[in-house]
């Protein structure tokens, strides 16, 4: 036992005297994390701020400028004789939102496209999501066949599937009337059947973004969990209401801001499909309301003015929307 002590002592002072470090006491340990470097803790949080540069310099010039020069103009009287130079721009202030919302019309308007958006992204929703759930049930030819087909009308332009469907829902020569016996029914001459009729082709175009996404979210549920709903003797209906739309909730929120984003500034297909609007505008919404104020009638800033608007009711429904979803305690 004394050699054993001797020797330790030995080895204890030939480390002190040759430097090399003995191991530390369990006392002098400080338990937790590693000590970090403050500079490169500093680099390592700019990192990421770097690597998005380039795509906060493209956002900045495509979206945060334009929104800018859209707010500075409808602060300003900017009409055609300030467009040719033969009038000073001046500075209205709150005068051109004063005049929009004495407008009857623009309330009129306002209130036809909160009702056409909110008519287009619940039947959206209805369709891609039944289409989404039909795509799990079918073989593997008949779900490429639909994903070809969904995808194709995903693809196609705005402009070109609104001259096909005014097109196809023709009094005269459109083959939809022929088929349900209708005659000369003329669907752009009604007011509710223009839009109806532009509501069927925006679904159109708009159900193959959610079908895809939700039969996305819906293969990356486990399979056992359906299963043993099956198992227990639930229905389907039972099966998505209790269990898949819950699982599936914040891929639905994301399909159901960028509906809402996409359906409440429709221009394309009302523009082409009611011919400007429809017959004493009866079938205008904010987009071609704004569009005929800025350029039909060159009132400029009053065109900037319903667009600010429209910007900031996107802005309040989604928020709205997304503090929502965060108060049932839900992650995006």
């Amino acid at each position: 036992m004394s050699a054993m002590t001797t020797d330790a002592g030995r080895i204890d002072s030939g480390r002190k005297a040759t430097g090399v470090p003995g191991p530390v006491p369990e006392a002098r340990r400080t338990p937790g994390k590693a000590r970090r470097n403050p500079r490169r803790a500093g680099r390592a949080g700019w990192t990421p701020w770097l690597y998005l540069a380039p795509a906060l310099v493209v956002l900045g010039g495509l979206l945060v400028y334009p929104i800018y020069q859209l707010g500075l103009i409808s602060f300003l009287e900017y009409t055609q004789a300030q467009v040719s130079g033969g009038e000073p721009t001046s500075f209205k202030g709150f005068g051109n939102y004063t005049a929009l919302f004495g407008d009857s019309q623009f309330w009129q308007v306002l209130l036809a496209t909160v009702l056409f958006a909110a008519a287009c992204v619940v039947t959206t929703l209805a369709v891609g999501c039944a289409l989404a759930v039909l795509l799990t049930r079918v073989r593997a030819l008949p779900r490429l066949a639909l994903m070809l087909a969904a995808l194709g009308a995903w693809a196609t332009p705005a402009i070109t599937g609104s001259t096909v469907w005014v097109f196809l829902f023709d009094p005269d020569y459109g083959p939809v009337n022929r088929l349900l016996g209708l005659g000369d029914f003329s669907w752009t001459y009604g007011r509710y059947s223009a839009f109806a009729l532009v509501l069927f082709e925006v679904v159109w175009c708009s159900f193959p973004f959610v079908m895809v996404t939700v039969y996305a979210g819906i293969k990356a549920i486990p399979g056992e969990v359906l299963e043993a709903a099956s198992l227990d003797g639930a229905s389907q209906w039972r099966i998505w209401r209790s269990i898949t739309a819950p699982m599936l909730r914040p891929i639905l929120v994301v399909v159901t801001i960028q509906s809402i984003i996409w359906d409440f500034k429709v221009f394309t297909q009302i523009y082409v499909m009611t011919n400007g609007g429809g017959i004493a505008g009866q079938n205008l919404v904010l987009n071609v309301y704004a569009y005929q104020k800025a350029f039909a009638s060159s009132q400029y800033s009053l065109g900037s003015a319903i667009g600010v608007v429209m910007l900031l009711i996107l802005l309040a429904v989604t928020l709205v929307y997304l503090r929502l979803i965060r108060r049932r305690g839900e992650e995006l």
